[in-house]
């Protein structure tokens, strides 16, 4: 699912004698996206540590679509140690321009955390230390849009263009599509952007009416949906 946290995986390794590995399993994040209304001054995010032992050292930052950090996003605190059985607050603030007001913005939520480590425990040891990557999307929702989040899927027009699926989006929300498939055709999940189209390749043979499910804000798959090609 393409809502689901991507997780990325930094390997450092220590040379010493023999393997040890260690990784952060115990820290989670309390949501699969951040929705930030662009009126509020902030918006938060849970992330809880369930490890009963193990400290993290957690670290936190904002990227846009194209992978750059964003410095128009303060996240507090950017660094902290996570503490066994407990949950921790990121605050995010936006300090930059305006943003556009008549449509979503996309940029991504990054946080990394690295497990510590006991010297003691370590020496004459090889350890290969894992630090998890878990990065969400994150979008800046404008006030008083003209479609609420929920109706938004049902707004999509499918049409076939040569041997390709065309999705337009004329709403305000970023929409993410999953368990799409043109008759019996299963066809790879998509995000399309606000007030856009994309066409994506068709299986041979794809026939029929267009099925498919959303990611709605809680992370949670809508009811299947079923629409007429143009």
């Amino acid at each position: 699912m393409l809502n689901s946290i991507k997780v990325g995986f930094i390997v450092l390794l220590t040379l010493f004698t023999s393997l040890n590995v260690q990784a952060a399993a115990g820290i989670a994040l309390g949501a699969t996206r951040v929705i930030y209304p662009s009126a509020a001054k902030q918006t938060s995010l849970a992330i809880s540590n369930s490890d009963t032992q193990e400290r993290y050292l957690v670290n936190s930052w904002i990227e846009n679509n194209a992978g750059q950090k964003e410095k128009t996003f303060i996240v507090t605190p950017p660094l902290f140690v996570s503490e066994p059985k407990s949950e921790n607050t990121l605050r995010i603030i936006y300090a930059g321009q305006p943003l556009p007001g008549d449509r979503e913005s996309l940029f991504w939520m990054n946080v990394k955390a690295i497990p510590s480590v006991d010297k003691s425990h370590i020496e004459g040891k090889n350890v290969l230390q894992l630090a998890i990557l878990s990065r969400i999307k994150l979008f800046v929702r404008p006030a008083n849009l003209p479609q609420t989040p929920e109706d938004a899927p049902t707004l999509l027009k499918f049409s076939r263009v040569g041997n390709h699926l065309k999705i337009t989006n004329p709403s305000a929300y970023y929409l993410t599509l999953v368990n799409i498939s043109v008759g019996a055709k299963k066809i790879d999940n998509v995000m399309i952007a606000p007030k856009s189209d994309m066409q994506i390749p068709l299986p041979t043979g794809a026939q029929g009416n267009v099925t498919f499910q959303s990611v709605n804000d809680y992370g949670a798959l809508t009811s299947a949906t079923t629409a007429s090609l143009g």
